[in-house]
């Protein structure tokens, strides 16, 4: 590609006006506490922010939408043997008891079951937790509610794990940086960051847009779920599980 002297400075302005910028901005973030960095907009509030968002979770078209999910995505079973295919019939059975237990704070989700596939690199593996099919029913369920109020926090900038954006809609804006004249794009991943999440953190951060306790407590008791490796159990006092397919 032939860049001419002209298109050449106007590059290096660029590029020096954006270091000036980054400059600022780096001097603006060490003045700002680590909490008010993780979404970009934290100063929305959200109609969600309430004692009453268990219930919109466990509202019965919330959940029926949760389980069409899960069964169109079908998938292994967990540590109980129960596959999708059963899953139907027991909610049919158990529902109202099972409703009846996460209201009252008495739900205890079941421990994830571990799987290990290989990683590209080659020796490494990435370990995924498989819950049981009423628990990934469940996680969904809270998934849906939750994801309207935090969609509206985070960056436009993100696009992992995030409805209706993936890594060909980065590609696309990357592209578009280009043709504003950037010149870098970093590709970057953080080492075993699921492994190493802090619960604490996490659930501190929720709290701050999360009214209702019984949401936060239930989010916590699946962080606390446990690991079933081998036949045996592990703790899960850091990290969180992935690799549920809801």
């Amino acid at each position: 590609m032939k860049v001419t002297k002209t298109e050449f400075k106007d590059r290096q302005l660029h590029i020096e006006d954006y270091l000036q910028m980054v400059s600022a901005e780096q001097k603006e973030y060490a003045e700002v506490s680590v909490q008010s960095r993780i979404a970009e907009n934290n100063d929305i509030i959200t109609d969600f922010q309430m004692d009453t968002l268990l219930e919109k979770i466990l509202q019965s078209d919330n959940l029926n939408k949760a389980y069409k999910k899960v069964k169109s995505n079908k998938g292994a079973g967990g540590v109980d043997g129960m596959n999708v295919d059963e899953l139907l019939s027991f909610l049919k059975e158990n529902q109202k008891q099972l409703v009846q237990k996460l209201k009252d704070g008495k739900y205890k989700p079941n421990p994830v079951r571990r799987v290990e596939i290989p990683k590209e690199a080659k020796g490494e593996i990435r370990k995924l937790g498989v819950p049981t099919v009423v628990d990934r029913v469940l996680q969904q369920a809270i998934t849906q509610v939750l994801t309207p109020i935090y969609e509206e926090q985070f960056s436009e900038n993100s696009y992992g794990f995030r409805p209706k954006r993936g890594a060909f809609d980065a590609l696309k804006q990357c592209q578009q940086n280009v043709n504003d004249g950037y010149v870098y794009v970093i590709d970057m991943d953080l080492e075993k960051f699921f492994d190493t999440v802090c619960q604490s953190k996490l659930i501190e951060v929720l709290s701050r847009t999360i009214k209702d306790g019984r949401v936060i407590s239930l989010i916590h008791k699946y962080l606390n779920a446990g690991v079933i490796s081998n036949g045996m159990f592990e703790k899960t006092d850091v990290g969180m599980p992935q690799g549920a397919d809801h």
